[in-house]
């Protein structure tokens, strides 16, 4: 992996989950996701997929296999991607249900999420 920026396209994100095993996150925008390895492995641990605008970011799919699940791979996902949409300013739409569940028990990220200012009229 290159030396890259921090929350530029591309960039990676360790996180250290008890000391138990890292897990590396990493953006991949030509794939529109952020993909997750462990311990610097190169086969694949978690996705989220997302489709971006140049104000918005929508999560609209998250993937951990059946035997990586409960590793803290899917936090490290979301903290991730939304450390590095609060930096990009953008807002963040959550279709993923694992992103909504995530962020509505994480009141840290709760203003990043967008709110349409439409309103209907008769």
């Amino acid at each position: 992996m290159a030396d890259v920026p921090a929350f530029a396209p591309g960039s990676s994100a360790p996180a250290d989950h008890g000391g138990h095993m890292t897990v590396e996150v990493r953006d991949v925008p030509e794939a529109n996701r952020y993909e997750a390895r462990l311990d610097g492995e190169t086969a694949i641990a978690g996705v989220a997929a997302y489709i971006r605008t140049a104000e918005l970011i929508a999560f609209v799919h998250t993937e951990v296999p059946p035997e990586h699940e409960g590793k803290g791979i899917g936090s490290a996902l979301a903290r991730t991607a939304l450390d590095e949409a609060r930096a990009a300013k953008l807002r963040v739409l959550a279709t993923c249900p694992f992103f909504a569940g995530w962020i509505a028990r994480h009141p840290e990220y709760q203003d990043l999420l967008y709110q349409s200012r439409s309103t209907v009229s008769d």
